[in-house]
């Protein structure tokens, strides 16, 4: 039995690509398609709903699994590793479409030795396109960080994973009603919609850089 496997990160991605890609290859090879699981998840884990049941309750001694690219399997070198040995020692083939290698037919190859030549070269290659997803991915997660961290030194970012609700601007304008006794500061938590920690929060920031809005802070 011929099987497919699909991995995108959010629901934004598109999926068509990799879909379309095991489709034609399967036209193109006269396989017998059974059928393509998707899953929608970060290629960090592979604790997927559709991948385990693919793997777990579908594969058999004997089929193939094809996927599109090999970083939809997963990102993480080790685990990589780890789900094609269980392949393997289920006798399983997978077939990656960005490895060529990988999708020769064997029942066309009578020379022992050149199997063995094939099966080698794919292990290289997986290697390095494994170590190449893992690489990709840690510099994504390190922009990530950098990007969070710039936010929070900018003051555009507030408790971790949450934007600003207002620019320091727009609260030194309505803190400066507070100062000038317009307003209670009760009465511009609950106007502006803020909780208390982000409240005194941004009182903290703008009393720290009072000087840049030309507001005079009260002394009580």
């Amino acid at each position: 039995m011929y099987y497919g496997y699909h991995r995108v990160s959010s629901k934004g991605q598109k999926e068509d690509r990799g879909i379309a890609g095991i489709e034609n290859f399967c036209n193109e090879r006269n396989y017998p398609l059974q059928k393509i699981y998707v899953d929608v998840i970060s290629g960090k884990k592979f604790d997927r709903p559709r991948y385990t049941v693919l793997k777990e309750d579908v594969l058999r001694e004997g089929d193939t699994l094809i996927l599109h690219e090999l970083d939809r399997l997963g990102r993480n070198k080790r685990e990589i590793a780890n789900e094609l040995q269980y392949f393997k020692n289920n006798n399983i083939r997978v077939m990656f479409l960005d490895i060529p290698t990988t999708t020769i037919e064997y029942s066309d190859i009578s020379d022992t030795m050149y199997k063995l030549v094939i099966e080698t070269v794919n292990e290289i290659i997986i290697e390095l396109y494994s170590m190449q997803a893992q690489a990709e991915l840690e510099r994504k997660e390190k922009r990530q960080r950098e990007g969070i961290q710039a936010k929070k030194d900018r003051g555009e970012w507030g408790d971790y994973g949450r934007p600003r609700i207002m620019t320091k601007e727009a609260f030194a304008e309505e803190y400066q009603k507070v100062e000038r006794g317009e307003l209670k500061s009760t009465e511009l938590m609950r106007m502006l919609n803020l909780t208390s920690n982000t409240y005194f929060r941004y009182v903290r920031e703008y009393r720290k850089n009072k000087d840049l809005y030309g507001g005079n802070i009260a002394t009580s």
